[in-house]
């Protein structure tokens, strides 16, 4: 999210591992790809746990190994929390510059655009969340949320496939468009291109690599919270169109692209009561989610390959498990599977926050909000998993941060604080 804001010096230390493979051990793992593929493409999640059973083998004890270090900030020692009388004091930097920006413009050319559609996704998540928390500033914000909403509907329509879309910018600057990139080179090498770009949005995934999956799921479910807000039917359609689109997406070999369709698709059941959401988001867990996690050893909760085992993926992953635990009925014969997922990756990762410090902010708080915002017979079946501990730390290091005018949070996880912050004094 390139919003300009300041990040607190770092003052931790490297302390993890990093996967480090031998090129005999890399040529096995991309060989063993496609057939990961297509067991996720069968019908038999078994299918899929026996090409990963595979993978550890290979692995060894690099196994669930981040590809790069973990980098741990230390928590800034006597810090508040949040108040809730200061949400606007707190956000008003955030609303400013989000002001200021304003890029989502309908018509424009996407070829020419520098920002993928999550951001718009995320302001307008940031935006609800802080009129809920101080509803006086729902005059000032809806009307940027609903600007992004109307933004994404017509990137949408423009697509024409259903997905919310991602612009077909070449050599665009930022991770997201150095993976775009290499995507659509390869599109254009094997004479795919001009199928899948449609007035200037990429459409459609015919290599099956997931990567439209994350904007899709994160813009389908700002429009059901916009739906929730407004009760505009513009937006509930829209999220529908996106859901159906995620339910016809194949479950791909990285399994966090897989979790962004399965939150969406969860987060449509629950505004729909349709079956069909629901069906397809249990797959999304069973052939694309699931398999893909440590159960035991060492390192159990995290997912086996290096990339999926860095924290802010780590916790993607969480947050849309939290989503569809909400929403699985109790009698549902994957809750189980689905609770023992959870609490593996909550434990596996939450302890580090008290015991080593911060590793990541922005997914572990959008995660970690949406686990405490769970039922409390939920939070009996997982157990302890120090999800307020770990929240707490993060809490403190935010607002440390926000009143000193050096924001190290995004604006959704700001606005998700402020609201758990408006929580504790109703």
């Amino acid at each position: 999210m390139r919003l300009l804001l300041a990040v607190l010096v770092c003052t931790g230390i490297l302390e993890a591992q990093v996967q480090e493979l031998s090129s005999a051990q890399r040529q096995a793992l991309k060989d063993l790809k496609p057939r990961l593929g297509l067991a996720q493409h069968g019908p038999d999640p078994s299918a899929v746990r026996a090409v990963v059973a595979e993978s550890l083998r290979i692995l060894g004890d690099q196994t669930g190994l981040p590809e790069v270090k973990d980098v741990y900030r230390s928590p800034v020692a006597g810090a508040q929390f949040f108040t809730a009388n200061r949400v606007a004091e707190a956000f008003g930097p955030y609303a400013d510059h989000i002001e200021k920006i304003r890029w989502w413009k309908v018509g424009l050319d996407p070829a020419k655009l520098n920002h993928a559609l999550r951001e718009t996704a995320t302001i307008t998540r940031a935006c609800l969340a802080v009129a809920r928390a101080e509803p006086k500033l729902a005059v000032r914000l809806l009307p940027i949320a609903r600007e992004c909403g109307d933004f994404m509907l017509w990137a949408q329509s423009e697509a024409g496939t259903g997905v919310i879309p991602f612009p077909a910018l070449r050599d665009g600057a930022g991770r997201s468009f150095e993976v775009s990139e290499r995507y659509l080179a390869g599109l254009e090498k094997s004479g795919q291109l001009a199928s899948v770009v449609r007035k200037g949005w990429v459409s459609a995934d015919p290599t099956e690599d997931g990567g439209l999956q994350f904007d899709n799921g994160l813009g389908g479910c700002a429009l059901l919270e916009l739906f929730a807000a407004t009760r505009d039917q513009r937006y509930l359609d829209g999220a529908l169109k996106a859901a159906d689109w995620a339910a016809s997406a194949p479950a791909v070999t990285n399994w966090n692209y897989n979790s962004f369709s399965m939150q969406l698709l969860a987060q449509a059941y629950e505004a729909t009561r349709e079956q069909r959401y629901l069906v397809a988001a249990r797959r999304k867990f069973l052939m694309g989610v699931q398999p893909g996690q440590l159960v035991d050893g060492p390192r159990a909760g995290r997912w086996v390959d290096a990339h999926n085992a860095r924290p802010a993926y780590h916790y993607i992953m969480v947050r849309a498990l939290a989503s569809l635990v909400a929403v699985m009925p109790k009698d549902d014969a994957e809750r189980p599977a689905l609770l023992a997922c959870l609490r593996l990756a909550l434990r596996a990762r939450n302890p580090e926050f008290t015991s080593k410090g911060i590793m990541n902010i922005d997914s572990s708080i959008e995660a970690l909000v949406a686990v405490e915002n769970l039922p409390s017979a939920i939070w009996t079946e997982l157990g302890p998993c120090e999800v307020t501990e770990a929240l707490d730390v993060l809490e403190r290091y935010a607002a440390y941060g926000v009143m000193q005018g050096k924001p190290s949070a995004g604006p959704e996880a700001c606005a998700l604080l402020l609201e758990r912050a408006a929580r504790r004094v109703k």
